[in-house]
């Protein structure tokens, strides 16, 4: 692509769209911050390996068994009339984020995000295999040989391990991983396992291990629409211009008292993740991480100088220069409010459906086959199939009745047996005296109620049709 250059005339200059990756050796750093990156990430990584191990009433604590349409979550078993609790964890959680984000940025990103934490643990392998920032440089720098070859393989060789390893946990909470365990060894694993363990394992990989931070600036949305959520309040990391600048090194001859407290090491450049320059202000590469301030106050510690010259504040903390307290006291603002709120009230309603929810689910079908028949005694019968969900893991039996026609009764058995978190279907036949209602379809219901446990019933409306 080419276009004219305004400084000269004539001339064409040529214009790239796309930027040629540079890699970035971000440099390790130990302090406040990265001390809770560090706790988050064996926090997260903990409760996504470890939960797959977790037993329940002699079943796995955590399922989506596909296979069977059912979601165990401890004690709770959801099926597919229940995607109505799905959409409303979607809600909570967006609304969760946006709450987050209009308080702290993007602290979820820097914090808790996938991409985040297995790039973390991709870097640990690679600093422990390969060695720290400078190691790696002269690494890539180095021609192939015989350590070159050792170290890249020995990398990329535990890379896959928690790669494949990670594409296993995955898949161990849709198929039950003891089932996942036999098929691996017995040789037996379905397609679908393969296909998904593979994937999932080969994006990690690719995504933690190459790609990084191309997936935070390029591939993820959420940087590209984040900043609407932020408003002048929102606390960011920032760099304090009024304090820093003018920057420049120190040096035992030069005059420093017209310099700033920025002594333009460079450090909070070699930390970055992003491999961004703080100082040039917000922008959307910045994930929150915190690395910059850590060794910004180490290296204020070094030359005795005040720590905080790269924090978290606000841009309007930082323009009127305000105190902590200050900050603290604009968290509470209209829009944080109105999160907050719209948060608390969803989750109020969905954990009162969820406590008063029923657990029994029932789906009546009409015998297509014969709409009405007479029986020998004169009374019009028809014909319905019930299909009773026990959503509880215990086994019952249910009682059912039928009114809304003067005479209506069921023929025949009026109670089933229905196994632990099963489907059981069975046919009902409805009897009722011909003069009973009108010509037509008549409104009946169905009640279905659990033995020993009156709490546990359904009223389900049918039609009853009378030649």
């Amino acid at each position: 692509m080419s276009q004219p250059d305004s400084n000269k005339q004539g001339q064409d200059a040529e214009v790239s769209f796309y930027e040629k990756r540079k890699k970035i050796y971000a440099k390790g750093v130990r302090g406040y911050f990265d001390n809770w990156r560090i706790a988050l990430v064996i926090l997260t990584q903990v409760a996504f390996y470890g939960g797959l191990w977790l037993e329940w009433n002699d079943r796995q604590a955590l399922l989506f068994h596909l296979v069977e349409r059912k979601f165990y979550i401890f004690g709770i078993v959801f099926w597919p009339q229940d995607v109505i609790y799905l959409a409303v964890l979607l809600i909570i959680s967006a609304y969760a984020l946006f709450l987050v984000t209009a308080v702290a940025g993007r602290l979820f990103c820097g914090y808790a995000c996938p991409q985040t934490v297995y790039t973390q643990l991709f870097m640990w392998i690679e600093n422990w295999v390969e060695g720290d920032r400078n190691a790696r440089m002269k690494l890539d720098k180095m021609p192939m040989n015989g350590r070159k070859l050792r170290l890249r393989a020995t990398k990329f060789l535990l890379w896959g391990i928690l790669s494949l390893w990670t594409g296993f946990t995955l898949v161990g909470y849709f198929t039950p991983v003891s089932e996942l365990l036999n098929n691996i060894a017995t040789n037996n694993l379905g397609p679908w396992e393969t296909f998904w363990i593979f994937a999932y394992g080969g994006f990690a990989f690719l995504f933690a291990g190459f790609m990084r931070e191309q997936v935070c600036k390029y591939m993820c949305p959420y940087a590209r629409f984040q900043s609407v959520m932020f408003d002048p309040d929102t606390l960011i990391i920032t760099y304090d211009p009024a304090r820093g600048e003018p920057r420049g090194a120190r040096k035992k001859d030069s005059d420093v008292s017209k310099l700033g407290d920025c002594v333009d090491c460079g450090q909070c450049v070699v930390v970055c993740p992003t491999g961004i320059d703080i100082r040039n202000g917000l922008q959307y590469e910045c994930i929150g991480c915190a690395a910059c301030v850590d060794i910004c106050d180490q290296v204020m510690d070094k030359v005795g100088l005040p720590r905080g010259l790269v924090r978290y504040s606000t841009e309007n903390a930082m323009a009127k220069q305000q105190s902590k307290a200050d900050i603290l006291s604009h968290m509470v603002r209209p829009r944080v409010l109105v999160y907050t709120a719209i948060l608390i009230l969803i989750t109020i309603i969905a954990g009162w459906f969820l406590a008063h929810r029923i657990p029994l689910k029932v789906d009546i079908i009409r015998d297509r086959s014969t709409l009405a028949r007479e029986a020998d005694d004169g009374s019009i019968e028809n014909v319905f199939m019930l299909q009773i969900m026990n959503t509880t893991e215990a086994p019952q039996r249910y009682n059912i009745t039928v009114d809304g026609l003067t005479g209506a009764k069921i023929t025949g058995e009026q109670a089933v047996d229905a196994a632990p978190a099963g489907l059981t279907s069975f046919n009902v036949v409805v009897s009722a005296p011909p003069e009973s209602g009108k010509r037509g379809s008549n409104p009946i219901h169905f009640n279905i109620t659990a033995e020993g446990d009156e709490s546990i019933t359904l009223r389900e409306k049918a039609s009853f049709l009378l030649p």
